[in-house]
C-alpha cells in the first residue's frame, strides 16, 4: 500500500527516529532521504521536517495537505516544520499500513521496528543503496578533490551515480557467454578479500571489442546500475589532446579520481588511442599521457583499489600488444544475428502499441543492422506515425522505416571497420555470441 499520507508520515518517523538514534548513520538512511539532508559532506542531525523536505524527499507535492487530516500530525505555519503531536499514535497508525516490503526498504524503521514487524534491520541495511553511490556524495567529494583553476578536468571527465543510468542489464539482450562474464565480475566484486587473501590480484580488467552500436558502453552503465556503483568515463582521445601541457597530470588525476570513488567502475573509450599514440609521431607530450595511462593500468586493482577497470575500443586491429595484455577479459561485441535481432526489437517496443508486430520478420529485414541502428528504425517509425497524428504503428511502419534508414546509412562515407565481415557478427566462424545495446 502506498499514498500521499502513508509516503509523509513515513518520512516524519523515520527523520525522528533517526535524530534520535546515535547509533544509525548515513547507511541507515533511504537515499531520497539523504539527498535531501546531506550537506557540507555530511547528515546532520536535527533532521529538520519542513514541508520544503517533505516534498523534496517524498515527491508529494503539498506534503501538509496529505497529512492535516490525521489527528497526531501537527505544523507551525512560521518555520512550516510538520511533526508529530502524538507519536506514539503515529507508529501504530502507520505500522498498520506498511508492508514489510516498505520497511525492508528503510534500514532506520527496520531498526525500529523489525523485530515486531518480522524485518531483518541488517538485510535491510545491506540492500540499502551505499551512501558513496549516491550523487550528493560524488559531488561533495569532487569539490573536495578539485579548487577552481582544476574545474576543466571535470569537462574531460563524466561521472553518473546509479540512480541516473536508467539501463539495466535486464534492458539489454544477453547471451550466454556475456552472461558468465559478468556473473564472474560480480562473484569477484563480492568477494574481494577472499581473492587478496589467495594472492589472485590480477582481475578485474576488461576490455570490450566490437563495431560502433554494439553496447559496449550500454553494457558497462547498466552493471554499474545493478551493481550500484559510480561510473567514470573517460574518452582517452579528449584526455590526451584538449590540455597538451596536462595531459600526463589528467590520466593521473582520472585514476586518483576512480579511487576516491571506489568502489566504482572506471570505463576508458576508445582505446585503440592508445596504440595509435605509441605508433605514430605524435606530440611527445601526449606519448608520455600515454605511457603514464599504462602505467596507472597496471597499478590499479580491483582487489586492491576496489575500482573495475573497463576498456572499450571499435577497432581492436590498432591496438597492440602492450595494450592486449592490460587485460585480463577479452569481450568481443558482434553485431546480432537475426535471433538476437528479434530480441532487441521485442524489448525496444514492449512499450509501444503495433498492429501486427512480428519481430522476427522485421529481423529478417534488418540484417546487418546494430541494436543502436534499431532504436533509430524505431524512433522514425514513431515521428513518422506522429505526423499523421497516430500513436498507434504498424508493421508496415517499421518496414518502411527500415527502407529509409538503409537510404540515409547508404549515403554516409564511412569506412567499415577492418576485419571479415563473417567474424562480425554474433554466431559468426568464432563461436562465440554476446551482447547487443538497444
Amino acid at each position: 500500500m502506498s499514498s500521499p499520507e502513508l509516503d509523509i508520515v513515513e518520512f516524519l518517523l523515520t527523520a525522528a527516529i533517526y535524530t534520535e538514534t546515535r547509533d544509525l548513520d548515513e547507511r541507515d538512511l533511504p537515499p531520497k532521504y539523504r539527498r535531501v539532508f546531506w550537506e557540507d559532506g555530511e547528515v546532520e542531525r536535527p533532521l529538520t521536517t519542513t514541508t520544503n523536505t517533505a516534498a523534496a524527499a517524498t515527491g508529494v507535492d503539498r506534503p501538509w495537505e496529505a497529512v492535516s487530516g490525521l489527528m497526531f500530525t501537527d505544523r507551525d505555519d512560521f518555520s512550516g516544520k510538520i511533526e508529530f503531536s502524538d507519536r506514539g499514535m503515529a507508529e501504530s497508525w502507520f505500522l498498520e499500513r506498511a508492508s514489510h516490503d516498505r520497511l525492508r526498504a528503510n534500514p532506520t524503521l527496520a531498526h525500529a521496528f523489525g523485530e515486531d514487524a518480522g524485518v531483518d534491520y541488517e538485510d535491510a541495511r545491506e540492500k540499502n543503496r551505499p551512501i558513496h553511490a549516491d550523487r550528493v556524495w560524488i559531488d561533495s567529494l569532487l569539490e573536495e578533490m578539485f579548487d577552481e583553476d582544476e574545474e576543466e578536468m571535470l569537462d574531460l571527465v563524466e561521472i553518473r551515480a546509479p540512480e541516473e543510468i536508467e539501463m539495466t542489464l535486464e534492458d539489454l539482450v544477453l547471451t550466454t557467454d556475456q552472461e558468465n562474464e559478468i556473473h564472474k565480475v560480480v562473484k569477484a566484486i563480492e568477494h574481494r578479500d577472499y581473492l587478496a587473501e589467495i594472492g589472485l590480484r590480477e582481475i578485474g580488467k576488461l576490455l570490450f571489442v566490437g563495431p560502433p552500436g554494439t553496447g559496449k558502453t550500454s553494457v558497462a552503465r547498466a552493471l554499474a546500475q545493478d551493481l550500484d556503483l559510480p561510473f567514470v568515463e573517460v574518452k582517452l582521445s579528449m584526455i590526451t589532446s584538449q590540455y597538451l601541457g596536462e595531459t600526463a597530470k589528467n590520466v593521473d588525476k582520472t585514476f586518483e579520481i576512480a579511487k576516491r570513488l571506489s568502489p566504482c567502475i572506471l570505463f576508458m573509450d576508445e582505446f585503440d588511442f592508445v596504440a595509435k599514440t605509441r605508433s605514430s609521431d605524435e606530440h611527445a607530450a601526449i606519448k608520455r599521457a600515454v605511457n603514464t595511462l599504462l602505467k596507472s593500468i597496471d597499478e590499479i586493482s580491483l582487489i586492491q583499489d576496489d575500482v573495475l577497470l573497463i576498456g572499450a575500443t571499435n577497432h581492436p586491429n590498432q591496438l597492440d600488444a602492450a595494450a592486449w595484455r592490460r587485460f585480463d577479459e577479452i569481450v568481443n561485441f558482434p553485431k546480432p544475428d537475426g535471433q538476437m535481432r528479434a530480441d532487441i526489437l521485442r524489448i525496444v517496443t514492449r512499450r509501444m502499441e503495433i498492429d501486427g508486430f512480428d519481430p522476427d520478420a522485421l529481423a529478417s529485414a534488418t540484417e546487418g543492422l546494430t541494436g543502436s541502428d534499431l532504436r533509430l528504425v524505431l524512433r522514425e517509425a514513431v515521428l513518422d506515425a506522429l505526423t499523421e497524428e497516430r500513436t498507434t504503428l504498424t508493421q508496415q511502419d517499421l518496414l518502411d522505416a527500415v527502407e529509409g534508414f538503409e537510404e540515409r546509412d547508404n549515403l554516409k562515407n564511412m569506412d567499415m571497420i577492418d576485419g571479415d565481415a563473417e567474424t562480425l557478427v554474433a554466431g559468426g566462424s568464432d563461436g562465440h555470441a554476446h551482447d547487443h545495446d538497444h
